[in-house]
């Protein structure tokens, strides 16, 4: 699929949300009343253009630098340049170049709804990063919203991704996954493609692709099995199954390949914005304000070479390694031939 497709599906074909022919690109997710609450502040035309809904963002955004990968008409830079303040700033990457012309035009008039101007545009494909005049390791979040399946070269998406961000920054995005690898002539459906479902990588390339950009332990965040409602489409793409995941990937030195047990734990403060009471990492990680949580020695980078750091108390160190984390590290080779009855091979 070239550029020149998706740049005419999204920037002609398409007028407004209503025009999409799958729920491929929409999260149904309930939105807390602080992303409605933002939503008020933007321009009407802006949210005209927007094709899909919900809104993907990690915690803790106040005063970072965050690039948004595939902005379109801008709506997500501007819910996103509320969240991070005067002191912040949003940049939204887009090839379309009549959806950056809606983002653009609306550039003063959300500066004078929030009492500051901290929002930037740059047109340009997101497989190309390194070509928008961008600096190297200077932001703290990359976000996406169903975008990067739109890509001819997923594995330059992230390799741009990790390099723009600083260390210890992350990419948090929703996209669209297949449950195995995309036949050539269904890729070169134009509408599928458009729909966000024949461009979508298998589950299992996507994760050879993160470790490869250097992203080395890719956490999955919430996932949910995609429903097209569209039976003619769903003929076109059976026998595939979709499943809509959010990830995110932190850019760290020294994760490892698997859970190893340090015998660490930490405590959460409950002092990021919006979440009081408990902070999800991911699928498998809730963790409660002021109860000590067990942790990996990955997680507890995650939460202490990040921008997260502030908001936890940290126990342990890696001074004594206790193997794999029970529960969620792996199991050893070993163990699993005794309990399979396995045969030694020689």
């Amino acid at each position: 699929m070239k550029h020149e497709n998706v740049q005419d599906y999204y920037g002609k074909v398409l007028q407004g949300s209503d025009d999409l022919q799958t729920n491929a690109c929409c999260s149904p997710a309930e939105m807390p009343q602080y992303v409605k609450d933002v939503l008020r502040n933007v321009h009407d035309e802006v949210l005209t253009r927007y094709y899909g809904c919900g809104l993907v963002m990690p915690e803790g955004l106040e005063g970072a630098r965050v690039l948004d990968l595939g902005c379109g008409a801008g709506r997500d830079v501007y819910a996103l340049a509320q969240l991070v303040g005067p002191k912040g700033e949003v940049v939204g990457v887009d090839m379309t170049a009549e959806q950056l012309a809606v983002a653009r035009d609306h550039q003063d008039w959300h500066a004078e709804r929030f009492g500051y101007a901290n929002v930037d545009f740059r047109e340009g494909f997101i497989e190309k990063l390194d070509q928008l005049g961008l600096e190297p390791g200077s932001f703290d979040v990359i976000v996406s919203n169903c975008v990067v399946n739109l890509a001819t070269d997923k594995q330059a998406v992230l390799n741009g991704a990790y390099h723009l961000l600083k260390p210890g920054g992350e990419m948090y995005f929703a996209d669209v996954y297949a449950d195995r690898r995309v036949p050539k002539a269904m890729a070169e459906d134009e509408v599928l493609y458009g729909e966000c479902l024949s461009g979508a990588l298998y589950w299992n390339d996507f994760l050879s692709f993160a470790r490869r950009a250097g992203f080395d332990d890719p956490r999955l965040v919430t996932h949910r099995p995609l429903t097209i409602e569209n039976p003619v489409l769903e003929e076109r793409v059976a026998p595939l199954s979709f499943t809509s995941a959010t990830y995110r990937l932190f850019k760290l030195d020294g994760l490892e390949t698997a859970c190893e047990d340090y015998g660490q734990a930490v405590i959460y403060k409950g002092t990021l914005p919006h979440a009081p009471h408990q902070f999800v990492l991911d699928d498998h990680h809730v963790i409660e304000a002021g109860k000590v949580f067990p942790v990996c020695g990955n997680t507890w980078k995650m939460l202490a070479e990040t921008r997260l750091a502030e908001h936890f108390t940290f126990i342990g160190d890696f001074s004594t390694h206790y193997g794999i984390f029970e529960g969620c590290g792996g199991e050893s080779p070993f163990e699993r031939d005794l309990a399979q009855g396995a045969a030694p091979c020689c």
